[in-house]
């Protein structure tokens, strides 16, 4: 083989290298599953897989997309003063398999969305009333924080420790659009002191006593 036909023969090789790892890496980059069909509204079902079973085309009807439930207020007369009222593909059937969600969240006067991450999806955040300050935390524990007017938006990339608070003397109003049908909430108190974590384990991440450790489970345990 002459050096002419070595370095095409090279030069093929790497193209078809190239072409092997953007066809790797492009789903593996890519959020919920691009879907098969025109749509596939979920239906009620004990079957377990990754998204919901398909309701017959058939039987699909205009109303299956539609979605009433964000246009009433959620009840802030609670401990942490907010509310959120999501539209996921468990509530809103019509969004399996299209890779998009939202949620209304509704705060009182000093109402908290607490430190969460969603596993499965970036959030995008728009401040429809009053003043939220808002924030997430990136891998190295640098705090990206604003506080919002109305009319704002907000990112929280996909995965990151992120919170909302109302900081204004009015009630605020935001709306939230995620990239998947079911982006997960993992609240961090709960997972911390309410999942069954010894408390040996969590004495020592804390540097905290045995009692106060027991006193943050009752609390969040529930």
């Amino acid at each position: 083989m002459n050096n002419s036909s070595a370095r095409g023969s090279m030069k093929s090789g790497f193209c078809v290298f190239v072409m092997f790892v953007g066809l790797t890496i492009v789903p593996v980059l890519a959020n919920d599953a691009d879907p098969l069909q025109d749509f596939c509204v979920a239906q009620p079902s004990t079957i377990l897989l990754n998204g919901l079973i398909c309701k017959d085309p058939s039987a699909v009807n205009a109303s299956d997309f539609a979605f009433h439930g964000l246009g009433k207020p959620g009840s802030t007369s609670n401990e942490a003063g907010s509310a959120v009222t999501p539209a996921f593909a468990a509530q809103f059937p019509a969004l399996n398999t299209l890779g998009l969600s939202m949620a209304r969240l509704d705060f009182a006067p000093g109402g908290l969305v607490t430190l969460h991450t969603h596993p499965r999806a970036t959030e995008v955040l728009y401040l429809a009333e009053g003043t939220l300050h808002v924030g997430f935390v990136d891998a190295a524990n640098t705090l990206f924080a604003q506080t919002l007017q109305k009319g704002d938006l907000f990112i929280f990339p996909k995965g990151l420790l992120h919170f909302q608070i109302n900081v204004g003397k009015v009630p605020a109003l935001a709306i939230a659009a995620l990239n998947s049908q079911n982006p997960g909430v993992q609240l961090i108190p709960n997972a911390l002191f309410g999942s069954g974590i010894s408390n040996a384990v969590l004495e020592k991440a804390f540097s905290i006593g045995k009692k106060k450790v027991e006193s943050l489970k009752s609390k969040f345990n529930s």
